[in-house]
């Protein structure tokens, strides 16, 4: 299973909630990122069976579509793999009039960190149940999911089984690959071991080569 996080993108630049409608894609630095991963991809996947699934957010599709035409497979969305469910309203909001609007005192694991916004548990499950889904329905094949740093993160939840409080905290690049793989059965019970083969990997120019 290959991790990439999208591109760099105009919502992160400009520090506003980047939903369905505050994203705007990718920069230009965003786009030339994701042609080396995506020329990196080619030829780590070689001519063995390979699917591709994508958070359906702007700047995730976008990237997708390069991965895609590299591939020649087209992309599925799929809203598991999405980032933060944000509380209607905010969509588009500056980061400081969200917190401003939404945010509430605290937070934590179980309580939102802005009122009517996913809890970290709930985004953990979510996607994590999205991720196993998709490794036993393409048992045997390679699978590249382009979400977001989070969708990385929680790699480490689904096949990691890390508890959902990590000791740890890990940085996510925008344009990276990061990759998991298993000999076993991904659908059996106990969970299969899986090996964490590289994280948070930048394809440098010389790939172009």
């Amino acid at each position: 299973m290959f991790f990439v996080r999208h591109g760099d993108s105009h919502h992160k630049r400009d520090g506003v909630v980047g939903g369905p409608e505050g994203c705007r894609g990718l920069t230009d630095e965003g786009r030339e990122q994701v042609a080396l991963v995506a020329r990196r991809l080619t030829a780590d996947l070689g001519a063995g069976k390979v699917a591709i699934y994508t958070s359906p957010l702007p700047r995730a599709v976008e990237t997708a579509a390069v991965i895609s035409a590299a591939v020649g497979l087209p992309a599925v969305p799929d809203c598991g793999l999405c980032t933060w469910h944000t509380p209607a309203g905010a969509d588009g909001l500056k980061q400081e009039e969200f917190l401003e609007r939404f945010g509430v005192e605290g937070g934590g694991l179980y309580r939102p960190f802005q009122r009517g916004n996913e809890t970290w548990a709930e985004m953990v499950t979510r996607t994590s149940r999205t991720i196993t889904e998709l490794a036993h329905r393409h048992h045997g094949q390679s699978v590249v999911l382009v979400g977001h740093a989070e969708t990385v993160e929680i790699s480490f939840n689904a096949l990691g089984l890390l508890p959902i409080y990590r000791s740890f905290d890990l940085t996510v690049a925008p344009g990276s690959v990061t990759e998991w793989s298993t000999g076993e059965d991904p659908s059996r019970w106990a969970p299969p071991r899986w090996t964490l083969r590289r994280f948070n990997v930048v394809p440098e120019e010389a790939d172009r080569s």
